[in-house]
């Protein structure tokens, strides 16, 4: 069925890119592959991206996803069609192609821009979101990631990283409802790649699959863990949260106050995530772990001494 996908969503493309003409392609547009992983397989024909969401996908949540993504022209980058359509056991969907961020030009990141989008995001009324929103799926990312890394076999790293992940609080393991009501409307993935450039020069975010309600904090927590770890600059860093305050997001508190009694949590999960995803590809790999995923195993490292564990932290991990 895997290497059914593959063809099959290329011609899937192919057809939305040519309505009129879907059993031939004369332009000089290549198949080009984004994405194949085990969950999600993506390729674009010309100026259409056809996705195949991964096995086991809730088509309930996504159908609430994708009408999310439909209602909110400006935020989030709607699909052509507003269903999916089920493609070799998979629910498949069709998008028109933004250009991504330039992963060589580091320093043209847009970060205003991300921020802003999150803060729009995250202030959506709720009168215009379908109802029920299915949770936000960041917490449940950084659980099944944790289970990766534990299937993945020994390794000495690994023993910081779990540490740092039994002292997180039950909500951020996805054990538990997120702190402080129904939560906001929230991305659930946010990193720059999760950005493309409309033709007409507008930023956008993309990739529902993860989109719900929970703590609106858990989408600034990758750029604020990786500042903690200093992985990413503290110029940078403080134009994403000026920015995002600039423009009313409501994850932190919007006077100037310390934003991370709010963002700790979500960014020691995030770090924990990310290691333990690391240490699964290394070992994987039978390589050793590169300098970046030793910083954010030592990031781990630190978070798991109780000592330092802050009080939000509660030794029975349960505020």
């Amino acid at each position: 069925m895997t290497s059914a996908i593959l063809p099959a969503l290329t011609a899937k493309a192919r057809a939305a890119a040519h309505p009129l003409a879907p059993g031939s392609c004369a332009c000089a547009a290549q198949d080009v592959v984004l994405a194949e992983r085990a969950d999600a397989t993506v390729v674009r024909h010309a100026g259409v991206v056809a996705k195949a969401h991964a096995p086991g996908t809730d088509p309930a949540e996504l159908a609430v996803r994708l009408s999310v993504a439909a209602r909110l022209p400006g935020i989030l980058l709607a699909p052509l069609h507003p269903a999916a359509a089920a493609l070799h056991g998979r629910p498949s969907t069709l998008w028109p192609y933004g250009t991504p961020v330039d992963r060589d030009d580091p320093d043209a990141a847009p970060w205003e821009a991300a921020a802003t989008l999150l803060a729009r995001l995250h202030a959506t009324p709720p009168a215009v979101l379908p109802h029920p929103l299915p949770p936000m799926r960041g917490p449940l990312k950084a659980a099944r990631a944790v289970d990766r890394l534990r299937q993945a076999g020994p390794h000495p790293a690994a023993a910081p990283v779990l540490r740092a992940w039994a002292g997180l609080p039950s909500w951020a393991r996805g054990e538990a409802p997120a702190p402080g009501g129904p939560g906001r409307l929230c991305h659930g993935d946010l990193h720059l790649g999760q950005l493309v450039r409309t033709s007409e020069g507008h930023w956008l975010l993309i990739d529902v699959d993860d989109l719900g309600a929970g703590h609106p904090a858990w989408d600034l927590a990758r750029p604020a863990a990786w500042f903690a770890c200093g992985l990413l600059d503290a110029t940078e860093w403080t134009r994403f949260l000026d920015a995002y305050r600039a423009a009313g997001g409501p994850a932190v508190p919007a006077d100037g106050a310390d934003p991370w009694p709010a963002l700790d949590v979500p960014a020691r999960a995030l770090t924990v995530q990310t290691a333990a995803l690391a240490i699964a590809r290394a070992t994987a790999a039978a390589r050793p772990l590169d300098e970046v995923e030793q910083a954010v195993v030592d990031a781990c490292d630190r978070m798991g001494n109780v000592a330092a564990r802050p009080p939000e932290l509660a030794p029975d991990g349960t505020k």
